[in-house]
């Protein structure tokens, strides 16, 4: 009979880098996309005022700080105001950031996509009585989304590039890796 593989849990402190960088930015995008458009689209969904300055609002502030400091907010700070004994997890805490900032970068391209787009192409769509989300799903959105593939592609490719900034605000624990050697 052969021998069974004994398989440990390899925690996070002992990832390497291509792990780290294949996760946040996969996942960081695939969650930063679908709320990019969100934000995109939310002020012409809701025509209050409010609503359209909490867009405004959110991207303003986000690209307003560098990733490295919300990835420090994320790390360091964010532990501070939970309650004790509640801990999440750091990569968690890191991931979210990356989402939010990917998220309020990847909102002004769709936005600039949505205003490039001819006034006629939702006038042809209400003339032909679809609703709104037909019109927004079948044709402006995907005219808009096909006008920015090249910025899209360019905030695709930084942000797999910023996640080497998680290694700045401590993901890897220099103490923890020096207990490991």
């Amino acid at each position: 009979m052969g021998r069974r593989a004994r398989h440990a849990l390899v925690t996070e402190d002992q990832w390497g880098g291509l792990p780290i960088t294949l996760i946040l930015a996969t996942l960081g995008l695939a969650c930063a996309f679908p709320l990019s458009v969100l934000v995109a689209l939310w002020p012409t969904i809701h025509q209050l005022a409010r609503v359209k300055l909490l867009c405004v609002l959110y991207v303003e502030l986000i690209r307003g700080v560098p990733l490295v400091a919300l990835l420090f907010m994320a790390s360091v700070m964010f532990p501070l105001f939970m309650p004790d004994g509640v801990n999440i997890d750091k990569l968690l805490r890191a991931q979210i950031a990356f989402i939010l900032f990917t998220g309020a970068y990847l909102a002004e391209v769709v936005r600039g996509g949505l205003q490039t787009l001819p006034k006629g192409q939702a006038e042809a769509a209400d003339a032909l009585g679809l609703s709104y989300w037909k019109k927004t799903g079948f044709i402006i959105l995907p005219q808009a989304l096909r006008l920015v593939i090249p910025p899209l592609v360019n905030t695709f490719i930084g942000s797999f590039k910023d996640t080497s900034l998680v290694l700045i605000v401590g993901l890897f624990d220099l103490l923890t890796m020096e207990r490991s050697r």
